[in-house]
């Protein structure tokens, strides 16, 4: 069987059309999304990129198996915001000499990172399966794994940096088809732009991959002084150092697109020698409040955490399995209006499919036609359709209740602690672990997906004593 024949098509910004998806390696099919800068709480702006790709990542594993993602999503804590934040919020300790400021922007970004986790664990995302940190991968690294000073390097050795002004800086016409994801004429680019400003540059679209700190601001050595990087580097180097020069696909939200897509393809292509980043490059499409743009100026800027633990927003507080459909009712590459009633249908469509999930005591299987429309570039509008079509047809233990209440675990949503049967449970690791003993890897495999799909999640082990290989379980959404 193809890979083509797993019907999965996904819309590509890169090539602006929709195409079946064939990965690079089956056994190992990479995606890397770019995560929040965690200066402050996450809003829910980011919200919606972390769901969207969730559900991605929910469907390739279904797909290509669990062990068969790599799903890679970094967290930014290289920012000057970051720098601006931690000179508020501890500058009497950095000027005393009890914090440095390297120390206080690790405390800011340590809070604000396990907000963001608690935030989208609310919303029902899996965690990644990388999470790396900006600022691991700054200087060179002792597992060999791709570093930001080793990637400049290269661009430079390559004709494609220059050191000017104290900054490294690309040099984008350097690169013939710079532009070509975002659709942008460098030539018009240039016309447009204030040379005058940046005049140390070659081309005024030329951007830093290197920039020098003052004695306040946080820096690593280099061969071109004491700095840091700029914000696109830190991508390209995460994403090489856990996924390879060329990978699956590229997510993130619409206004990624220019600069921060386009030049970290510019960075990686120009630094590796290769025709492609990504295979696939997807965005979610901008978010709206009650029709009006997101902006703090406006009074309708929300934090995650707000709406889930204050009655900020309509006068009360909203569960994040709602914001995660009220999110998903609309497709991911469209623009969203989030509002008061769309959280309202949406927690009413959620309860009536509930409903009907719990007339089943166990999960059955999810139905081909709920992944053939996520298949289909993520509709998920189509696919909860079915559920509703399957909430209507659902009766006590039939298999369209058992059918839903395996949609909805699959999609992310909690339909309560559904009984287990641990003997069930107990014979089934039994078996796998025949399976695996025999390198019947599939099949082993196969049982695995069959327990979670049912809300029972298996981890290996080896047991400390004998050092022979344990599993245990926990139900989990």
């Amino acid at each position: 069987m193809s890979d083509a024949s797993k019907g999965l098509s996904l819309y590509n910004t890169l090539t602006r059309t929709k195409d079946a998806f064939v990965p690079i390696d089956a056994g190992n099919v990479r995606m890397y999304v770019c995560g929040p800068t965690v200066y402050d709480f996450a809003h829910i702006g980011n919200a919606r990129p972390a769901i969207v790709f969730d559900v991605l990542f929910r469907l390739l594993r279904h797909l290509y198996g669990e062990a068969g993602v790599t799903y890679v999503r970094n967290i930014t804590d290289v920012d000057d915001k970051i720098n601006a934040r931690a000179l508020r919020d501890f500058g009497a300790e950095i000027a005393s000499g009890k914090l440095t400021l390297n120390e206080a922007i690790r405390r800011v970004t340590e809070k604000t990172a396990d907000q963001y986790h608690k935030d989208v664990a609310a919303l029902g995302c899996l965690p990644p399966t990388v999470e790396p940190r900006a600022t691991e991968f700054v200087a060179r690294r002792a597992d060999g794994k791709a570093d930001m000073i080793t990637l400049i390097e290269r661009l430079i050795e390559r004709g494609h940096a220059y050191v000017a002004a104290g900054e490294v800086l690309f040099d984008t016409a350097s690169m013939p088809d710079y532009g070509e994801l975002s659709k942008r004429n460098l030539d018009e680019q240039q016309a447009g732009a204030r040379i005058a400003v940046d005049a140390h540059k070659k081309n005024p679209g030329d951007f830093v991959l290197w920039k020098l700190s003052s004695p306040e601001e946080p820096g690593w050595d280099s061969p071109w002084g004491r700095g840091r990087p700029g914000w696109h580097i830190e991508c390209s180097a995460m994403s090489a150092a856990y996924l390879g020069d060329v990978f699956d696909i590229h997510g993130g939200g619409l206004d990624l697109i220019f600069p921060h897509h386009e030049n970290e393809i510019a960075q990686s292509r120009c630094a590796h020698g290769t025709d492609v980043m990504a295979n696939v490059w997807m965005h979610n499409g901008f978010l709206q409040v009650e029709g009006q743009k997101m902006s703090k100026s406006l009074g309708n800027f929300y934090a995650i955490a707000e709406l889930l633990e204050t009655d900020t927003f309509g006068g009360r507080k909203w569960p994040g399995e709602v914001l995660r459909l009220a999110m998903l009712m609309t497709h991911y590459r469209e623009p969203i209006d989030f509002s008061v009633r769309k959280l309202e249908e949406a927690e009413n469509t959620l309860r009536k499919w509930k409903r009907a999930a719990d007339l089943a005591p166990a999960a059955g299987q999810v139905p081909a036609e709920v992944v053939a429309a996520l298949s289909d570039d993520l509709a998920t509008y189509a696919a909860f359709q079915q559920l509703t079509q399957l909430a209507g047809e659902a009766a006590d233990g039939n298999e369209a209740a058992a059918s839903l209440k395996a949609s909805l675990l699959f999609l992310g949503f909690d339909v309560g602690a559904a009984k287990v049967d641990e003997a069930a449970v107990a014979k089934a690791i039994a078996k796998r672990l025949e399976l695996i003993a025999a390198k019947n890897w599939a099949e082993a495999d196969r049982v695995r997906d069959e327990l979670l799909v049912q809300g029972v999640r298996l981890k290996d082990g080896k047991d400390p004593v004998t050092g022979e290989r344990i599993t245990t379980w926990e139900v989990k959404r």
